[in-house]
């Protein structure tokens, strides 16, 4: 595989723990797409219209700020972007990611966390935000999904890139 990097965010630490082991499958470089704000529970709390997660999700124009960034995204053929689904698509920070950088050339390959919601939207947002990328359909994982399952699931990409 080329020159690898999985960036994700983890609101709870279930998508840290599936970003952890796709690079490791992977042989990839990690980044943690850190906010500027810490999330809290109540800023989480989706049955909570006036919380933060639920502002920004309204707002299709928001772009949380986040803390740091990957140094040389250039020498990376192939990026993951993982996140926890938020309302059938990606977070708002993950289009802040998108937006921070050239990805014309690159494949993007979504992958997200969730209890039962699939990526929605994600791909097609995606490919709207980074533009001249190839962005895959992704797939999506438990928080117990085991290290066989997401060894199997690069393997696939691999044979099929």
């Amino acid at each position: 595989m080329a020159k690898t990097l999985v960036a994700y965010f983890s609101a709870s630490g279930v998508t840290k723990g599936v970003a952890e082991k796709l690079a490791s499958a992977a042989g990839a470089e990690l980044f943690e797409i850190v906010p500027e704000q810490t999330y809290s529970n109540e800023d989480l709390n989706w049955n909570n219209k006036k919380s933060r997660s639920s502002m920004e999700m309204n707002d299709h124009s928001c772009r949380p700020g986040i803390r740091s960034t990957v140094s040389d995204m250039g020498q990376y053929d192939c990026v993951f972007v993982g996140f926890p689904v938020w309302w059938y698509r990606e977070p708002s920070i993950i289009d802040t990611f998108l937006e921070a950088y050239d990805f014309s050339g690159k494949t993007l390959v979504p992958f997200c966390t969730s209890g039962g919601s699939g990526l929605g939207e994600t791909a097609a947002n995606m490919r709207s935000l980074a533009k001249g990328a190839k962005v895959q359909d992704g797939k999506r994982f438990s928080g117990s999904s085991p290290k066989s399952e997401i060894e199997g699931w690069v393997s696939e990409l691999v044979l099929h890139n």
